[in-house]
């Protein structure tokens, strides 16, 4: 069921914008959304046919429906350096009754990395991570949303900027943090390249915004954070410092041999403590 799901939702091109699959209870909804610096922004909805509905006849719900924004990884050329990197587990996940949506990023972008103008790191930092709460109202406007059950997942800057954004943003009561580094300048120094006085200048001014500072202050929600033993970007010692900085309730997973796109497993866990933080069954 869920394969016949997917390749209805895949058949939907991107740049459809109002585009919708229905299958097997679940809807599949390509929309855009005006961002606040005024542009418009690609996302997929996933939700219940049976919220979407209701939603359509303007009726609420009789059980309110569980969300997860959901943020991609930046790893070109990979066909899941974009919002569809989730989908399969927005699919499955809203057979059990979950609204999710799936938001484009700057790094949806090939080369977003090697083109953006490192000079302004920090601004853009700031003001994505106002963006991604922004998309948080999008996801929160939706007719029948359990504002009691909210999570963030994300994957490397997704997870990342995903951190910022959930230390600030109480309306998130989960998060789900995977393969990312404990400070921005730790990818960021890839390129442009610096030095000497230029570099540690670099690296003070983003240390205010780097991910293992905003972990510790998500306690007392839940965090469920994912590693890979092999991950070329993402030490063994970055991945325990972030854990131990979560200083609430936590699972740390560590994936023998995985790499940063992690494994299959990684994602039957985070599928399983979702279903189980977010009362699905």
């Amino acid at each position: 069921m869920l394969t016949t799901i997917l390749a209805a939702a895949l058949s939907l091109a991107p740049s459809q914008a109002g585009s919708t699959a229905v299958a097997g209870g679940v809807t599949v909804r390509e929309i855009t959304y005006t961002q606040l610096d005024g542009s418009k922004n690609a996302a997929t909805l996933v939700l219940p046919a049976s919220a979407e509905a209701l939603a359509r006849q303007a009726r609420a719900p009789a059980t309110a429906h569980p969300a997860i924004l959901f943020v991609h990884w930046y790893e070109p050329p990979k066909p899941t350096s974009n919002r569809t990197e989730f989908l399969a587990d927005a699919i499955e996940l809203a057979s059990l009754g979950t609204v999710s949506l799936l938001i484009d990023t700057p790094w949806t972008n090939p080369s977003w990395f090697p083109a953006r103008d490192g000079n302004k790191d920090y601004e853009f930092s700031v003001q994505y991570v106002k963006e991604l709460r922004h998309a948080l109202d999008v996801l929160l406007q939706q007719p029948g949303i359990d504002k009691t059950r909210v999570a963030y997942v994300g994957h490397d800057f997704g997870a990342m900027y995903g951190a910022l954004a959930v230390a600030a943003d109480p309306r998130v009561t989960h998060f789900v943090y995977m393969a990312g580094t404990r400070a921005f300048s730790d990818w960021f120094l890839f390129t442009p390249k610096r030095e000497g006085a230029d570099r540690e200048a670099f690296v003070a001014k983003l240390a205010p915004l780097d991910p293992i500072v905003h972990l510790a202050r998500i306690s007392p929600r839940p965090v469920l954070l994912q590693f890979g033993t092999k991950d070329q970007f993402v030490s063994a010692e970055a991945a325990k410092a972030q854990a131990d900085a979560v200083t609430g309730p936590k699972i740390v997973k560590i994936y023998e041999g995985a790499e940063h796109e992690l494994t299959y497993q990684a994602r039957l866990d985070r599928l399983a403590w979702l279903e189980e933080q977010l009362r699905l069954r």
